[in-house]
C-alpha cells in the first residue's frame, strides 16, 4: 500500500516541479507526465495495457471536446472583437465607467470573470477577462494571474451549477443542502479575494487606498445573492445572480471612486482607450457577440428544459474505455458552450459587418493559435483518466483518510484541490472524490454535507494552479511557454486560499457541530 501510495504521487510531484520548478513548456511536461502514468499504471498497479491505451484514448479526446473546443471558442470571440473594433468601444464602455485600473479589475476580473463562469466555464473566464485586462494595459504576465485568481470561489456554481449538482450526485446528496453549505463554505473567500485582486494589481497593499469600500462592496455584492440563491433555489443561478449582482453594484459604487490624476494606477490614454463617448446602439453592436453568448447559453441551459431537452437530443454516444467501469461518452453537439459560442460569434460578427469568410479565417487562424494548448489539455485529461481508472487516485484517497484519522476534515479540502489540479475541473474532482469525502464522514461521524462540500470548496482552490487553467491563461495573454512562470507566481495564492479553506472546514465545522 504504501509503495503504490508512492508510486501514485509521482505523476503529481512531476507536474508540480516540471512546471512550478523547471519552469518547463507546459506542452513538454504535460506529455512526460502522460508517459510516466501510462508506465506507473501498466507497471506498479498491473493496469492492463489495452485498457491503459483506451483509458489514454477516452481523456485525449475528453480533453478536445469540451475543452479546448470551448477554450477556442471564447478565444476566437475575443479574436473577432479585436479584428472588428468592438474591443476598442468594449474597452472605451469600461474605461468610462472608470480609468482606474484597481477598479477596472474588480468589474472585468472578478465580475465579468465570474459571470462567464457562471454561464460557460471551461477557461471562457480566464480567456477573455485575461485578453482584455492585457488590452487595457496590465502586464500579460499579471493578467494571467489576476484572472486565475479570480476565477475561484466562483467556479463552484460555474456551467449553471454542474459541479455543485455533480458532488451531490457523486455523494448520494441533496442537491439544495449541498448547494447551500458549499456557499456557506466559499462566503469568507468572496470576501477576501477582491481584495487581493486589487492589492495584486498595485503590487502592495496600498494599493487598496481609495478602494477600500468598492473593494468589500465587490465582494458583498457576488457572496451574500450567492448564498441566498443557493439556499432558496438551487445551483443553477447563485453564481449567475452573484456576478451581475457585483457587476451592477461595482459600476454604481466606482462613481464615487475620486482618483487622483497622478496616481499610478490611471489607464494611460492610447489605442485601447478612446476619449470619445460611445453611443447606445454604437455600444449594443460591439457587445452583441458576447450578448449573444449569454442569450445562448441561458436559453440550452436546464433552466429552459424544453430548449435545452430538444437541443440535447442531438448527440452521439460510443464507449472508449475497454475495461471495467466503462460508460459511454457522450457528445452534445449543440448544447456544448464552444458550439454555442461559437454560433454567436458569427452571428454578431456578420451583424457588425464581417464577412462570413473573414470570420471563418479568423477561426481557422484562433485554432492554429492554440495547437500547443490543445496537446498541454488533451494531455492532462488523459493522465487523469489513466490514474482514476488504473486507481491510483482511490490509492491516493485511501491512505490519506488512514493516515490522518480525526484530522482529516482538516486536510478534506486538500482532496478536492488536488483533484481539480490533477483534471483541471471542479467537475470531475467533485465525481472522482465526492463519495470518497462522504465515506469518510460517515466513518468519522461527521456531516456528510459538510466534507462533501469541503472537498467542492478545495477544489475551487486547485483551479488555480490546474495545468489547465494555466494553458488558457498563457494562452490568452501571449506567454505561451511561460506556463512554469505563471505556476511559481501564483502558487503562493493558492497555497493561501487553500489554508483558509482548511481552516474554515475544521474549525467552522467543529463550532457548528459538523465535525
Amino acid at each position: 500500500m504504501i509503495l503504490q501510495t508512492l508510486l501514485a504521487v509521482l505523476p503529481i510531484a512531476w507536474l508540480i516541479i516540471s512546471l512550478g520548478v523547471l519552469k518547463m513548456p507546459g506542452t513538454k511536461a504535460c506529455l512526460i507526465g502522460l508517459l510516466l502514468t501510462l508506465g506507473i499504471s501498466i507497471v506498479g498497479f498491473d493496469f492492463p495495457i489495452i485498457d491503459a491505451f483506451t483509458a489514454t484514448l477516452e481523456g485525449v479526446i475528453n480533453g478536445i471536446w469540451p475543452i479546448v473546443y470551448i477554450i477556442v471558442a471564447a478565444l476566437f470571440t475575443y479574436n473577432l472583437a479585436t479584428y472588428s473594433g468592438s474591443m476598442k468601444i468594449i474597452n472605451q464602455l469600461l474605461t468610462g465607467v472608470s480609468k482606474d485600473m484597481r477598479v477596472l479589475v474588480l468589474l472585468i476580473a472578478w465580475g465579468f470573470g465570474g459571470f462567464l463562469e457562471s454561464i460557460a466555464g471551461f477557461g471562457t473566464a480566464v480567456a477573455i477577462p485575461a485578453g482584455i485586462l492585457a488590452s487595457l494595459g496590465v502586464s500579460p504576465v499579471m493578467a494571467a494571474v489576476i484572472c486565475l485568481i479570480a476565477n475561484t470561489t466562483p467556479t463552484a456554481f460555474g456551467a449553471i451549477g454542474l459541479p455543485v449538482t455533480s458532488l451531490a450526485q457523486a455523494g448520494g446528496l441533496e442537491v439544495m443542502q449541498t448547494s447551500y453549505i458549499v456557499s456557506l463554505q466559499l462566503l469568507l473567500l468572496i470576501l477576501i479575494v477582491p481584495f487581493i485582486l486589487v492589492m495584486l494589481t498595485g503590487e502592495s497593499i496600498k494599493s487598496l487606498k481609495g478602494v477600500t469600500l468598492i473593494t468589500l462592496l465587490s465582494g458583498l455584492a457576488f457572496g451574500l445573492p450567492q448564498v441566498f440563491v443557493a439556499r432558496y433555489i438551487g445551483p443553477e443561478l447563485p453564481a449567475v445572480i452573484g456576478s451581475l449582482v457585483c457587476i451592477l453594484v461595482t459600476v454604481l459604487a466606482a462613481r464615487f471612486v475620486k482618483t487622483p490624476e497622478d496616481s499610478p494606477y490611471l489607464i494611460k490614454d492610447n489605442d485601447h482607450v478612446g476619449k470619445s463617448s460611445v453611443t447606445f446602439s454604437v455600444a449594443f453592436k460591439a457587445c452583441l457577440p458576447y450578448v449573444f453568448v449569454f442569450l445562448f447559453i441561458i436559453l440550452s441551459s436546464s433552466l429552459f428544459p424544453a430548449i435545452s431537452g430538444t437541443l440535447g437530443k442531438v448527440q452521439s454516444s460510443f464507449v472508449i474505455y475497454s475495461g471495467e467501469g466503462a460508460k459511454p461518452y457522450m457528445i452534445k453537439w449543440l448544447t456544448t458552450p464552444g458550439t454555442l459560442i461559437i454560433l454567436a460569434t458569427y452571428l454578431g460578427g456578420l451583424i457588425q459587418g464581417v464577412s462570413f469568410g473573414k470570420i471563418t479565417d479568423i477561426l481557422w487562424s484562433t485554432i492554429k493559435q492554440l495547437k500547443n494548448t490543445a496537446v498541454t489539455v488533451s494531455a492532462i485529461v488523459a493522465l487523469s483518466k489513466l490514474m482514476g481508472y488504473s486507481g491510483m487516485i482511490s490509492v491516493l484517497s485511501t491512505s490519506l483518510v488512514t493516515f490522518t484519522g480525526p484530522l482529516f476534515p482538516l486536510i478534506s479540502p486538500l482532496i478536492g484541490a488536488v483533484g481539480t489540479f490533477i483534471t483541471g475541473s471542479d467537475t470531475n474532482a467533485n465525481i472522482l472524490f465526492g463519495a470518497l469525502q462522504v465515506n469518510a464522514a460517515q466513518s468519522l461521524g461527521a456531516n456528510e454535507y459538510w466534507l462533501a462540500s469541503a472537498n467542492m470548496a478545495g477544489a475551487t482552490a486547485g483551479k488555480m494552479i490546474s495545468p489547465q487553467s494555466i494553458a488558457v491563461a498563457t494562452a490568452a495573454t501571449g506567454l505561451i511557454g511561460q506556463e512554469g512562470a505563471i505556476t511559481k507566481k501564483v502558487f503562493k495564492y493558492f497555497a493561501l486560499y487553500l489554508g483558509v479553506i482548511c481552516l474554515i472546514v475544521f474549525f467552522l465545522g467543529k463550532l457548528l457541530g459538523m465535525i
